[in-house]
């Protein structure tokens, strides 16, 4: 298979995986998960109930209790930060369940009330848990339903429900709830990184160059993350972390909601913005190695490296809704001209650095139509519960320039790397 091929082949599954992780319409879709608990039904049911009495039994739940003005609301307020830094508080509409056995215990909820997502998020969303006796213990089955676009949300939840399966099964066991996932541990994403790059491999070539090829793209995606990273850690983020996904790339998560718009382009500005400082020092590390200042053997990979660096950050900063550059141009242009305006800009831009290195017209036209299919997958959005604190002028300002010297940056890179490998 040719290069050219193996690049197409790699884009289509990428452009795949994308639509079925974010976009594909499942509709209203039930996730039904049940466990068997070696202790009393009334004793599992006052942890489940969430006006129980160890309703609170869980390591992420600070309190949850029935409002006394309110019959059949529930407040539950979690440890998770919402965008002011404090405990989220959500409120559930508490109601019986149709058909439950007389011996059995069961609830069905809905979030009537969030303090860090508008409340149209969970228009759709309805919860049953049942508690049902059994002759050596209780079963507990739980049942979520929602409007679901992508599988990503619907498997997360999967997963967050297994999750407090286990916490409450240790909470039976020794009366305390600890944390039991495993999935972003440092040494699981290195793990992740590693199989990426070994399944990226094939498609650059089953040989030294191809390894060299694939091991480079995975450390630009790090790098890429570790922008966002630092942004958050910068804005005041206390727990951040980097989710990797193979083929795919990366994702960075905060420990919180955005807090203003400049925070929200910022954040997404960092990834592609700490890359960017690499590049004269790349640069700096090709010219000492052709005088002879460095073994000469490091040019050829330094370029490859530079040219990859270079290419997926300025793909990345396409305006695309998905895309880091996507995110920075919407918060920087308010009007619906000026924005169009900057986006086909910065597209304008991006072509021409593709024609600058020879790359063919049929080529650029291509790659301008599935960036543009790529823009109209995840057009939705969660939105917060309040408006985001504006961004200032003076903020404003600064983030258009730190994007023209990210696409600025990035586009040098491909020319001088392109120019001196081709």
């Amino acid at each position: 298979m040719s290069t050219v091929h193996s690049a197409v082949l790699l884009l289509t599954i990428n452009i795949g995986l994308l639509w079925l992780l974010m976009a594909a319409p499942l509709g209203m879709r039930t996730i039904r998960l049940r466990r068997h608990f070696r202790t009393g039904s009334d004793t599992l049911w006052r942890a489940i109930d969430p006006a129980g009495e160890m309703a609170d039994w869980h390591h992420q739940v600070i309190s949850s209790r029935e409002l006394e003005d309110r019959p059949g609301i529930v407040e539950q307020i979690y440890r998770h930060s919402d965008r002011r830094g404090q405990p989220i508080r959500r409120l559930l509409s508490i109601g019986p369940v149709d058909g439950a056995h007389p011996h059995d215990h069961a609830y069905s909820a809905r979030i009537v009330d969030d303090s860090a997502l508008d409340s149209r998020f969970w228009r759709d969303f309805r919860e049953r848990r049942d508690v049902i006796a059994t002759p050596d213990g209780a079963m507990l089955v739980i049942e979520q339903t929602d409007r679901y676009r992508g599988l990503a949300f619907l498997l997360f939840r999967y997963f967050v429900l297994r999750r407090e399966m286990r916490a409450l099964a240790g909470w039976v066991a020794t009366g305390r709830s600890k944390p039991n996932g495993y999935f972003e541990h440092p040494l699981v994403q290195a793990v992740l990184a590693i199989a990426s790059t070994l399944m990226l491999w094939p498609f650059f070539g089953l040989n030294a160059v191809g390894l060299m090829i694939s091991t480079f793209l995975t450390m630009v995606i790090v790098l890429h993350e570790l922008g966002h990273m630092a942004a958050y850690r910068a804005f005041g983020h206390a727990k951040v972390r980097m989710i990797f996904v193979p083929l795919l790339g990366g994702i960075a998560i905060g420990g919180r909601p955005y807090n203003s718009v400049f925070e929200v382009a910022t954040c997404a500005l960092m990834g592609p913005g700490m890359s960017a400082f690499l590049v004269p020092i790349l640069i700096a590390g090709r010219e000492a190695s052709v005088l002879g200042l460095l073994p000469h053997e490091l040019a050829g990979p330094l370029l490859v490296f530079l040219l990859i660096l270079g290419g997926f950050n300025l793909l990345n900063l396409l305006p695309m809704y998905r895309f880091d550059g996507g995110q920075v141009l919407r918060q920087v242009f308010l009007t619906k001209k000026s924005l169009l305006g900057a986006s086909f800009a910065v597209t304008l831009a991006i072509l021409c650095v593709g024609w600058l290195i020879g790359a063919p017209n049929n080529a650029l036209l291509a790659g301008l139509a599935v960036f543009t299919l790529l823009s109209l997958i995840g057009s939705g959005s969660v939105k917060p519960k309040e408006k985001l604190d504006p961004m200032g002028s003076a903020e404003r300002m600064l983030v258009g320039f730190g994007l023209y010297s990210a696409v600025a940056m990035h586009s040098y890179a491909i020319i001088y790397a392109a120019a001196a490998l081709f």
